[in-house]
């Protein structure tokens, strides 16, 4: 594997791992949602992450190397955490909050990876189009979140 495979595939398992915690995290959100528009709503942005996972494993093992097929050690532990504070006050806005929050986190990883200059052409490309979803689901989770605060 060239160099430039390695660096793109240590980038894309990166982004992998971080939007299958995000996919986690919304399919935790559709159990904790009382609203069941707002549960369906998760559940759908879940599959959709799930369909972005697949693409980027696709280009990695394109590239040569293994794909990532867990999330992140963090995650898992903000999970647990934000899982006692939900059971603690389960309201839909907490539960936007949260979403929301991990929406900030994975839009800002796509960012970094499309602003490195490392990053080969034809990876940079499937990012960009893999970042649409996520651009997508920061923006709505933001615009949910600023109106259950109005």
């Amino acid at each position: 594997m060239t160099t430039t495979n390695e660096h793109d595939v240590k980038v894309l398992n990166d982004l992998i791992a971080t939007t299958l915690d995000s996919a986690d995290g919304y399919a935790e959100a559709a159990k904790d949602a009382k609203s069941s528009q707002l549960a369906g709503l998760f559940r759908d942005r879940a599959s959709e992450r799930e369909q972005v996972v697949g693409t980027l494993q696709q280009r990695v093992a394109f590239l040569g190397g293994k794909p990532e097929d867990s999330g992140t050690v963090l995650a898992s532990a903000h999970r647990m955490f934000v899982n006692l504070r939900n059971t603690l006050a389960k309201s839909d806005t907490a539960v936007v909050e949260e979403v929301e929050r991990g929406e900030d986190h994975i839009k800002h990883k796509f960012e970094d990876a499309l602003e490195d200059s490392d990053v080969s052409s034809d990876t940079k490309a499937i990012i960009a189009n893999a970042n649409v979803s996520v651009r997508s689901g920061h923006d709505q989770m933001s615009r949910m979140k600023h109106m259950l605060h109005a």
